[in-house]
């Protein structure tokens, strides 16, 4: 298991970020929220969980232990895999995932792609007495703050995001087209893209 990597970044897409360590550089798939948190050249400590399959090895990495280890946790409910897990995690912060399970919100848990009620409840029966309690600040429904993103940049990061987490480009364009009219300027990626997700609705 690789638990930690830390070194100098040396790419930083979207949802995936390279870290140098040793110099080799590790390939660390991330939430939005944690990419855009980063700095080329900057060094930095992501907390890591290492998913083994027949065919690939791929690593994924937290700005925090609690949220690596929620992603390995809901990965324990039968459907959820390590895409739909980092899905949640870039919806929903920690607490608020938490504050969902432990409250039924099936509203909210839906709002993550990939998630239907079906799955929602089995979420809510399956992790209610294993995530704890929210620890009082998941009433705001964010995740990890970043910086202010770019001038129409965030355009194509937030519509790139959402057909990777499986919308088509359509529905990706028309929701980015609504966050536009009805986001604040000064909004990172992560919360925008958060709003194109409420935008589109449980699926």
């Amino acid at each position: 298991m690789i638990a930690s990597v830390r070194g100098p970044v040396r790419h930083i897409g979207l949802d995936r970020v390279v870290v140098e360590v040793g110099g080799v550089g590790m390939l660390v798939h991330t939430t939005p929220a944690t990419a855009s948190a980063l700095h080329l050249g900057s060094e930095t400590e992501l907390s890591t969980t290492l998913v083994v399959r027949e065919d690939s090895l791929t690593l994924f990495g937290f700005g925090s232990a609690d949220e690596r280890d929620i992603f390995e946790q809901v990965q324990t409910v039968s459907g959820v895999g390590p895409r739909i897990a980092l899905a949640m995690l870039s919806v929903l912060a920690p607490d608020r995932l938490r504050a969902a399970v432990s409250g039924n919100d099936l509203a909210t848990l839906t709002k993550v792609p990939g998630i239907g009620k079906k799955g929602a409840e089995r979420i809510v029966l399956e992790l209610r007495d294993k995530l704890g309690m929210p620890s009082g600040a998941a009433a705001a429904d964010t995740a990890p703050a970043a910086g202010a993103a770019p001038a129409a940049a965030w355009r194509d990061q937030v519509a790139e995001a959402l057909v990777g987490l499986g919308y088509s480009a359509k529905q990706a364009d028309d929701a980015v087209g609504k966050v536009a009219d009805t986001v604040d300027e000064s909004a990172d990626v992560s919360t925008r893209l958060r709003a194109a997700l409420r935008e589109l609705g449980p699926r």
